[in-house]
């Protein structure tokens, strides 16, 4: 982000609401700026885990994994994390390697709805 041609320019912009505002340099980003982002991140997720067990919840996963095994273990590790049991169900693409994990997925743990959607 910090290396992408756009960013200073946005940053300027932003800085002409406030004068002599300094955009974070690449440094902070990888530091201390990241670290309170995935602390903030981890306590929405704890906030959202209280109410899997209530509600249940959803995964998606879209084409941007390949490979049939990575997929499948994948899922099967969130599946795992979240717990099988708050888990209402599996959404992915309709592509054969998606149909090859989905069915897999719905063997190994039998409590799992698996979607399909079409992606095109």
């Amino acid at each position: 982000m910090g290396n992408d041609p756009y960013w200073v320019p946005m940053i300027d912009a932003i800085a002409n609401f406030k004068p002599g505002f300094k955009h974070p340099f690449m440094h902070e980003l990888r530091t201390w700026i990241f670290k309170e982002e995935v602390n903030d991140i981890n306590i929405m997720m704890g906030e959202r885990k209280k109410a899997w067990k209530q509600y249940g919840g959803s995964i998606m996963l879209d084409s941007w994994i390949d490979g049939k095994k990575l997929m499948f273990k994948y899922l099967d590790e969130v599946v795992e994390e979240i717990g099988e049991e708050n888990v209402v169900q599996d959404i992915t693409d309709n592509a054969s390697n998606y149909v090859n994990v989905g069915t897999r997925l719905m063997e190994k743990r039998r409590r799992l709805w698996w979607t399909l959607y079409a992606a095109h």
